[in-house]
Order: C-alpha cells, then sequence, then structure tokens
C-alpha cells in the first residue's frame, strides 16, 4: 500500500484489509473481487492483484510462510528487489540494501548523484552507495531510519536541513543543490480524455456494470460500459440492451484527475424493459445499490452509484480526484 500511497491515506485501508485478511492464507482463499473492494480509492490496483496472487504462491509454494531467500522473495508477482530487500531486512534483520524513493533522495542529495532516474547510470551508482552504507548489524533499524529520514527530513521540497543528522557530510547541503538534487523527472504534458458511460438501470434499479481487462486503468475493477464516443455508445443500448428509450439521457459529466491525464466522464441514462439477467458470466452484472455487492469500484464509478443510491443524479457532481 506504501509503494505509491502515502502514509496517512493508507492507515485506514491498512486497517480494514488487516482486520478482514489478518493472515496470507485468508488473503489467497479471499476472492479477488473483495480484495479489489477493500482496495478501491487507493489506486494502482496492479498491486492488489500482485499481493492476492503472491499470496496463493505463498500458501502453495512455500507452506503460507514468506520465504526468507532473497531469490525466492523476488520471483512473487509485484515484489522486485528494493521490496525484497526491505522485506528480509526489516522482517528479519537481514543485510540487503533498498532503494525506494525517500532512500534514493537522501542518498542521492548526500553523495551528489544527479541522475537517479529509472534505468539512468546514476541508479546503478546508487545501488552500490545503498550497498555500501546498509550496515552489518541493527539493519532493520537502519533501513527504517534511512526511510524515514528521507520521508520526514530529506523532503522533495523544501527539506529540513537544518535538523537533519546528515547536515555535515552532504554534498547538496555544502553545495547549495538541494532543490537541484535528485534531477527532477521530465513533466510529460498532462492530457485530458473524455470518455461516454452507459448508466443502464433495470425496472429494479440495478445497474449494469462490466469487468474491466486486468490491464490498463482501473484493471480487474468493476465499471460502467465506457465508450469513446456517444454513437458507440448508444449502438450499444440500440443493440445489447432492451432500452425503453432509444435516446439516453446525459447526466452532468464527472471529472477524475490521474497522474498524468485528466478522464472526463460523460454518463449517459437509459432505463431498461423488465428485469434484465446478467449479459455475460463473469463479464458483467447487475449491481443494487441498496444491497451492493463486494466488489471492486473505480472512485469516480463508486461516486456515480451513491449519487444515484442517494437520488442525487441530478445535482451537479464534485470533481474527483485520485492517483
Amino acid at each position: 500500500m506504501l509503494q505509491q500511497t502515502q502514509v496517512p491515506t493508507v492507515k485506514p485501508y491498512y486497517q480494514r484489509f488487516m482486520q478482514r485478511f489478518p493472515d496470507v492464507r485468508t488473503l489467497a482463499a479471499a476472492e479477488v473481487d473483495e480484495v479489489l473492494h477493500l482496495w478501491s480509492g487507493l489506486g494502482y490496483y496492479a498491486r492488489a492483484r500482485n499481493l492476492h496472487r503472491a499470496a496463493g504462491l505463498i500458501c502453495a509454494e512455500h507452506g503460507a510462510e514468506v520465504p526468507r531467500s532473497f531469490a525466492a522473495l523476488a520471483q512473487l508477482p509485484g515484489i522486485g528487489r528494493s521490496t525484497a530487500g526491505a522485506i528480509l531486512a526489516l522482517s528479519f534483520d537481514e543485510r540487503f540494501p533498498i532503494l525506494d524513493g525517500n532512500v534514493r533522495r537522501v542518498l542521492a542529495r548526500y553523495f551528489g548523484v544527479a541522475d537517479a532516474s529509472a534505468g539512468g547510470a546514476g541508479v546503478k551508482r546508487l545501488w552500490e552507495l545503498s550497498e555500501q552504507c546498509t550496515p552489518d548489524s541493527r539493519v532493520a533499524e537502519y533501513t527504517q531510519a534511512v526511510m524515514d529520514l528521507g520521508a520526514t527530513v530529506c523532503v522533495r521540497s523544501r527539506p529540513l536541513c537544518e535538523v537533519c543528522p546528515l547536515a555535515a557530510g552532504c554534498f547538496a547541503r555544502r553545495t547549495g543543490r538541494q532543490q537541484e538534487l535528485p534531477a527532477a523527472r521530465r513533466v510529460r504534458a498532462r492530457r485530458t480524455r473524455s470518455v461516454f458511460m452507459v448508466m443502464a438501470l433495470d425496472e429494479n434499479g440495478a445497474v449494469l456494470l462490466e469487468r474491466r481487462p486486468e490491464s490498463g486503468v482501473w484493471g480487474g475493477l468493476w465499471c460502467l460500459p465506457e465508450f469513446d464516443t456517444a454513437t458507440a455508445a448508444q449502438a450499444f443500448i440500440r443493440h445489447s440492451l432492451a432500452a425503453r428509450a432509444s435516446v439516453p439521457q446525459p447526466l452532468s459529466a464527472v471529472e477524475h484527475a490521474f497522474t498524468h491525464f485528466s478522464l472526463i466522464i460523460r454518463p449517459l441514462l437509459v432505463h431498461c424493459a423488465g428485469a434484465a439477467r446478467v449479459m455475460e458470466e463473469g463479464a458483467s452484472l447487475w449491481y443494487n445499490t441498496r444491497a451492493p455487492a463486494r466488489v471492486g469500484l473505480p472512485a469516480p464509478i463508486a461516486t456515480l452509484l451513491d449519487r444515484l443510491a442517494r437520488g442525487s443524479m441530478f445535482e451537479p457532481p464534485a470533481a474527483a480526484a485520485s492517483s
């Protein structure tokens, strides 16, 4: 959860997740939909799917015990070199270097490594420095300390150099280059994408949802049927739904901010004749907002469904933002 999300956001999610999945066997036995349900709102959903798959492999191949071999850990879905090292260092006090974003920033500033971008020559140098700085004893304490130093003192902007225990030997402080090191990532121009989503209601008020592919945005989550154009959405309504009206009713647009682009969702409301059936088993479902299933929903879809349940579909919605 902390790989790409900050601690204050993670805390309530972590507490709910651990209450439901107190051990690896419980997590492995759960349906992925319930895992995604408890992850909904955290973003980067591949992390949840990888965690669930890793739990299954740990139970099937390692007797439900997290492996203590670096090679075995690194083979698990979602665990790379730094995460595997952190697990072994923090859980077992074994000497393995790590290089998460906070540690990368501390080392880049202290030793004056400008190129810290992924795949750059500087990253190889930072791994060498992380290896050299990791002590032979009290590894867990050091690993936690250097991560916390980057998270609370050697922060990205306005680092607190006056209270930093490493200030005396820091290259960036000595040369006044705290804001330059590590070099900022190249910022890509932000783009905006607009889509149409069909909000189809059956006579019982249930809403048609479709499971998204595992790859891509909102992978594996349940979403309203999505189309690039209104024409495509209307063709779906005509050919795939027993709609009472051929012309759908446009609702207020919802804007959702991702890391690199903004998504504008234009909902189209349509009422279906009769009590609808699942269109394709496992790929679609009729979601009852009054007795909601425990499935993973993207944040803006959850917002739309909540507004529908509260009868406020026609009020102008607030913009939603998430990574």
